[in-house]
């Protein structure tokens, strides 16, 4: 048991236990997940960060905090050098013990394709918790990453020129921890927060709002869109999830006219390891923003949540 972790009272090191014994903090909540992914960049030890991020940011969207992690993956060992997954698993290693959780194991399995996550555990108070269900009309809407990232990743896998700049941008954005927003929820007493995966920033969004019972009012002009997201988009990049995200939410979105169609496609832009969407009350926005900002993320308001109609939508994008 040298060296390891006094937060693990029995584990793998200690006898080669199947199952590890942690000290859980008195007082406290147990939050679980467990997300894994297939490789959107080619550096292994950037994607290794990128899905760990992504596998932490379900206990930071609900303001919890990370307390373990075991690694879930998949790799071609019989065609593959195993340098690759050490390198994979030293990547995410990094971003559990940036979020200063421990490692306590895993399972990894032989498969023709790579797939990597974690099953995270984490803690969190019973009065500081939010969720989807939480938005209240007039709250302000704070996004806390830039959109785009399933369209640079795609850029990437087609290996076309500048490749290596969208993997700079991809590896800058999904591999930060969305640990500033949950301690804005903690500290700001948040009620309503969601992280922006795969439905997309308006598929994530529409269902925040229908869950809450108010209208989310997405104003297309503030979302932080990647540049270069906006011009492969023009080229015709769009990924087919994304494709499927918009076919599958537009028809439950009410679009104002004159909006460029391109934008609002990107809106449902599926992401990787995307940013926390924040409903925060109008009197706590500005302390919101600081915080965020103070610590590197982004701060836009994106819209706010309205009172919902009689059957009316539960998305509009003005």
């Amino acid at each position: 048991m040298t060296g390891q972790d006094e937060r693990i009272l029995s584990g793998p090191r200690g006898g080669n236990e199947d199952a590890v014994v942690v000290r859980f903090p008195a007082g406290k909540h147990l939050v679980q997940t467990v997300d894994f992914l297939t490789p959107v960049v080619d550096d292994p030890f950037a994607f290794g960060q990128i899905a760990a991020a992504n596998s932490l940011s379900d206990v930071y969207a609900v303001g919890g905090e990370p307390l373990t992690a075991m690694n879930v993956c998949c790799f071609p060992a019989r065609a593959m050098a195993p340098e690759i997954l050490g390198a994979i698993l030293k990547g995410g290693l990094s971003k559990i013990h940036e979020a200063g959780a421990v490692l306590c194991g895993g399972h990894s399995v032989e498969d023709p394709e790579i797939k990597y996550g974690l099953s995270v555990s984490g803690v969190i108070d019973h009065d500081k918790i939010a969720t989807n269900r939480g938005l209240r009309p007039g709250d302000a809407l704070l996004l806390t990453k830039p959109i785009g990232t399933g369209v640079l990743a795609t850029a990437v896998k087609a290996g076309r020129p500048d490749a290596e700049k969208y993997e700079e941008l991809l590896l800058a954005w999904c591999a930060r921890l969305n640990a500033t927003g949950a301690r804005v929820i903690r500290e700001l007493g948040l009620s309503a927060a969601t992280d922006v995966t795969g439905f997309g920033l308006g598929g994530h969004l529409l269902e925040m709002a229908q869950s809450s019972g108010v209208c989310a009012r997405l104003t297309l002009g503030s979302v932080p869109f990647f540049p270069e997201a906006v011009e492969l988009a023009n080229m015709g990049l769009l990924p087919g999830g994304s494709i499927c995200n918009r076919n599958h939410y537009l028809p439950r979105t009410r679009v104002a006219k004159g909006l460029e169609e391109l934008l609002v496609a990107l809106a449902f832009d599926a992401q990787t390891s995307g940013g926390l969407i924040l409903g925060v009350p109008q009197e706590k926005l500005a302390q919101a923003q600081a915080m965020l900002t103070e610590a590197g993320d982004l701060a836009v308001c994106i819209g706010h949540a309205a009172q919902a109609e009689p059957g009316g939508p539960s998305l509009e994008i003005v």
